[in-house]
């Protein structure tokens, strides 16, 4: 196939498309969109064959372009293809040489001028087709959001979720129909729509800006690696706190890059591996079905409603499992697990190991002869009451080993 061109279509319509891209429309032989996207193309600007999108998309494409194989193919869609657009689908699909993209202005370019926000001081979140618990993540006091709704449903049922998160006082601004003669716009605080339901009857194209506002009492809780214990369900194999942040900071997050979390437990460490940005990923890996439950509780009451939670055991899993950047072992560390771990990881692979039994520290002391790399012991004392007077009461100490595998396969 030829390459594509993808053309964002203005709210307004042919009338305020650009000429370069009326005549990008005018020489195609075939149109695919949406519905209201082709109506959008007057009849007389090109009589070549409008195909509309098949349901569901993304499996029909591949199929859908090589039938149209040969012939001058454009694409429409709304506004910027590649905010939440179909332009995103189809370089993921194709490769970036083989489209060519359009743009006008953005649903999100509207609503920040119709607030007022600066481009810097906004968080994009798309739940078009996604988890609407994404936004979670992104909660925090006077923080700026600009969320692209999946439909009419959107708006209350965020408002619902900002009431559940601890920020009721949010102010919600719904944008409707952006760009349009049919453009409105509703102001409201989420928990006033819960209780009023004043949402209900949102457009069906609507994206909503979020002014978060916590109530009393809330606790924000911010994408730095170290949360709250409490902020996990866990029936007592949790990573605590102040290990958690150890071990993150040597796991050493980075946007794109996949973390393994073995013997999961309450998936502390995969949960806040993910929240340090979206595209950071993680598989959390647990044998015990219960524990599994609690870590997909855990993450989408965390924001990271689309972490992978696997039920197996981490020996036999691991195998098939795509490759990662990191890997955390928590539980179950053994010289054969640690092992295969250690030659999966590609070269700056990250692997950190903690030990809290003698018999596991045996385990750990030989896989850091093995392959170098850091071992210490890190013992946590907390104050307490102690009669009348305060003493500090020490938790059980923890071993921990971490590497970076070198291209030589040694520690680097």
């Amino acid at each position: 196939m030829e390459r594509l061109d993808v053309v964002g279509m203005p709210a307004g319509g042919w009338s305020e498309l650009g000429e370069t891209a009326r005549q990008v429309i005018a020489a195609a032989e075939v149109l695919l969109g949406g519905r209201r996207h082709l109506d959008l193309v007057p009849d007389n600007a090109s009589t070549r064959d409008r195909i509309w999108w098949p349901s569901p998309l993304r499996p029909a494409l591949p199929g859908l372009l090589e039938r149209y194989a040969g012939r001058r193919v454009v694409v429409l869609a709304s506004g910027d293809p590649l905010v939440s657009g179909i332009g995103t689908t189809l370089i993921e699909l194709l490769g970036p040489a083989a489209v060519r993209i359009h743009p006008a202005v953005s649903s999100v370019a509207l609503a920040r001028a119709r607030m007022g926000w600066p481009s810097e001081d906004v968080t994009v979140v798309t739940v078009v087709g996604r988890d609407l618990g994404l936004v979670r993540r992104h909660l925090g006091p006077d923080r700026r959001l600009v969320v692209l709704s999946s439909g009419s449903d959107t708006p209350t049922e965020l408002a619902q979720l900002l009431v559940d998160a601890g920020y009721g006082p949010s102010a919600l601004t719904v944008h409707a129909d952006l760009g349009t003669e049919a453009e409105t716009r509703s102001r409201v605080r989420a928990d006033d729509a819960v209780t009023q339901r004043s949402l209900v009857d949102a457009p069906r194209l609507n994206l909503v800006a979020v002014e978060c506002r916590s109530a009393a009492g809330t606790r924000p809780l911010g994408p730095g690696p170290g949360l709250p214990d409490d902020v996990f369900d866990s029936d007592g194999q949790l990573t605590k706190r102040d290990l958690r942040a150890s071990a993150l900071a040597r796991l050493a997050p980075i946007p794109g890059e996949l973390l393994w979390d073995l013997g999961a437990g309450a998936g502390s460490i995969a949960i806040e591996w993910a929240r340090t940005d979206p595209h950071c990923r993680a598989i959390a890996v647990d044998r015990v079905p219960d524990r599994s439950a609690r870590i997909t509780a855990n993450a989408a009451r965390l924001g990271v409603p689309d972490l992978q939670v696997i039920t197996a055991d981490v020996s036999t899993t691991i195998e098939w499992l795509p490759r990662p950047a990191a890997i955390f072992i928590g539980g179950g560390a053994e010289n054969d697990l640690i092992r295969r771990c250690w030659h999966l990881l590609p070269p700056g692979g990250r692997l950190v190991v903690h030990a809290v039994t003698v018999e596991t520290e045996q385990v750990v002391l030989r896989a850091w002869r093995a392959f170098g790399g850091e071992l210490i012991r890190i013992g946590v004392e907390r104050m307490e009451s102690l009669g009348g007077f305060h003493g500090w009461k020490p938790a059980r100490a923890v071993v921990q080993w971490a590497a970076v595998r070198g291209a030589d396969g040694a520690s680097s």
